[in-house]
């Protein structure tokens, strides 16, 4: 029912990287002059080559730069790339008002509606939930008049003090002295499973993290990656939260980065402030 329906196993967190390997030769601590002497004929040869090769890499990107600009200009076109990625931003600004710190203000469209959702999970999924005021706060400010009281009493249930005893936060939330306690929701990507002017079925795909820092942490922080579903209806000129729910994954291969310290990661979540997402 509720984002914290999973929250026992890990519920916020990961990680992931992308490896760059060089051409064979390049960096791999072989003699990069080769084992005999060239030819100046061969040499020639390989100058005309490289030459070429320069040539034609700005012949393209020439090229590229000016269907750039002629998709984006006013010459009878629409204004959109042909065959753009569905799934890659769309370069409009994101909202600027907020209610309780929380973006709001979509427009009526698909694409504010799933700025809504992605906004939402964050911030359903932030450390603030586990504080019964900000946590008020939050659900009043994202959900729907006619939903506020079931989700309120269901996140109640989910954050309540013997879970917040069994991972090592005090009754009002706080960590530990000495520990940081480590709560975010970031999302990857959304996709619209329903959409109407007055209603909308949104999928959030997501990574975050969640534990505590500290020497003593007998729950460190760890990642993992879910889905957040949620259920928007269009009132009072907003997308707001009708329902919500999780599932695990799609989830990536771990990276081969190495692991960082307690305090590296405590210092990271003060240091490093969160988004608004835009579509």
């Amino acid at each position: 029912m509720s984002l914290g329906d999973e929250r026992n196993d890990g519920p916020y967190g990961g990680s992931g990287e992308t490896r760059t390997r060089l051409p064979e030769g390049e960096g791999g601590g072989q003699d990069v002059y080769g084992g005999g002497r060239r030819s100046s004929r061969s040499s020639s040869r390989s100058l005309v080559t490289v030459v070429g090769v320069v040539v034609l890499l700005i012949a393209a990107i020439a090229f590229a730069n000016r269907g750039g600009e002629e998709s984006s200009g006013g010459g009878g076109g629409d204004g959109k790339k042909a065959g753009a990625d569905p799934t890659a931003a769309s370069g409009q600004e994101p909202v600027g008002g907020k209610t309780a710190g929380i973006p709001s203000g979509f427009a009526n469209s698909e694409q504010g509606a799933q700025s809504a959702a992605a906004n939402y999970a964050s911030a359903l999924g932030s450390d603030g939930m586990f504080n019964q005021a900000r946590r008020h706060q939050i659900v009043q400010a994202v959900a729907d008049s006619s939903s506020v009281n079931r989700l309120q009493s269901g996140f109640d249930s989910d954050y309540s003090q013997a879970f917040l005893k069994k991972i090592g936060l005090s009754n009002d939330g706080s960590a530990p002295a000495g520990s940081t306690f480590v709560n975010r929701t970031l999302p990857a990507g959304t996709k619209v499973k329903s959409y109407s002017a007055s209603s909308a079925t949104v999928e959030v795909w997501c990574s975050g993290l969640f534990g505590l820092t500290g020497e003593n942490s007998t729950n460190p922080v760890t990642g993992s990656w879910f889905t957040v579903t949620m259920k928007l209806k269009w009132s009072d000129g907003d997308w707001k939260v009708l329902d919500s729910s999780q599932k695990s994954g799609p989830t990536p291969v771990n990276g081969d980065n190495p692991i960082s310290g307690a305090d590296e990661i405590g210092e990271a979540v003060k240091e490093f402030g969160g988004f608004t997402y835009a579509r």
